[in-house]
C-alpha cells in the first residue's frame, strides 16, 4: 500500500463524538514511550502527523486520522504511564475500552511492545483483556534498531511464550524500526488485505 494522504480528522474521548463508521478503523495502543507516534509518522511518511514528545502520556485522547480518503488510524493514549494520577488513568482506561469494545468499524487492535524488553505483565494483561474481548489484535515490537536482530528475536519468543499460558494460538508479531522505517511495510499490507473485505455499512437516515 502507498500512503498519499494522511491527514489529522480530530481528538476526542467520547465514542458517540467520534467519525461516523462507515470506514474500516485501526487502532494502534501500547505502553507509553513505545515509541508509538514515531511509529505511525514513519508508517504515512508524514513527520509530525502523530506528536512525538520524550515525555510519557503525551497522547491522552483518541486521535483519528484519515488515510487516503478510504481507512482511519486511530492514535490511542499510552496505557501504564505512572506519573498522573489515578483518576486519570482511570478515565482513559474507561474511554479507552469503550472505544475499542463499541466501535464496529473498528477492523484490528496494533498494539507496540518495545522489543528490547522481556514480557511486562502490563502487555501480557491487555493482550489477554483484549483475547477476553474477543478483539482481533497483531503484535507489533518496536525499536528493534537499537538492539541485535538476535536479542529482538529472543525477547519476541519470551512474549509468544507468555502468551501461549492464556492463548491456544498467537496472534501475527511483527518486528519493526521506525528509524530504519523497516517493518512498516509488513503492517500496511495488513491494513490493505484487511480494507478488501470491508463492506461499507448502509447508514440509517
Amino acid at each position: 500500500m502507498i500512503i498519499k494522504s494522511a491527514e489529522f480528522v480530530c481528538s476526542n474521548t467520547k465514542v458517540d463524538l467520534l467519525p461516523a463508521a462507515t470506514l474500516p478503523e485501526y487502532a494502534f495502543i501500547g505502553r507509553s514511550n513505545v515509541g508509538k507516534s514515531s511509529l505511525i509518522n514513519a508508517m504515512t511518511n508524514k513527520k509530525g502527523l502523530a506528536k512525538t514528545s520524550q515525555k510519557p502520556g503525551k497522547t491522552q485522547l483518541i486521535n483519528h486520522f484519515i488515510i487516503n480518503d478510504n481507512w482511519y488510524l486511530v492514535d490511542l493514549p499510552g496505557y501504564g504511564y505512572a506519573q498522573t494520577s489515578k483518576k486519570n488513568r482511570g478515565d482513559w482506561a474507561k474511554f479507552i475500552k469503550q472505544y475499542l469494545t463499541k466501535r464496529h468499524n473498528l477492523q484490528c487492535i496494533f498494539v507496540l511492545i518495545d522489543s528490547r524488553h522481556e514480557p511486562q505483565k502490563i502487555d501480557v494483561d491487555f493482550c489477554c483483556w483484549l483475547g477476553e474481548q474477543g478483539l482481533p489484535f497483531i503484535l507489533i515490537f518496536t525499536k528493534s534498531d537499537k538492539q541485535s536482530i538476535v536479542k529482538s528475536d529472543q525477547n519476541m519468543a519470551k512474549f509468544r511464550k507468555a502468551l501461549l499460558k492464556w492463548f491456544e494460538e498467537v496472534p501475527p508479531m511483527y518486528l519493526t524500526s521506525s528509524e530504519l522505517k523497516s517493518g512498516t511495510d509488513m503492517i500496511l499490507e495488513t491494513i490493505h488485505e484487511i480494507n478488501t473485505g470491508f463492506v461499507r455499512p448502509v447508514l440509517e437516515n
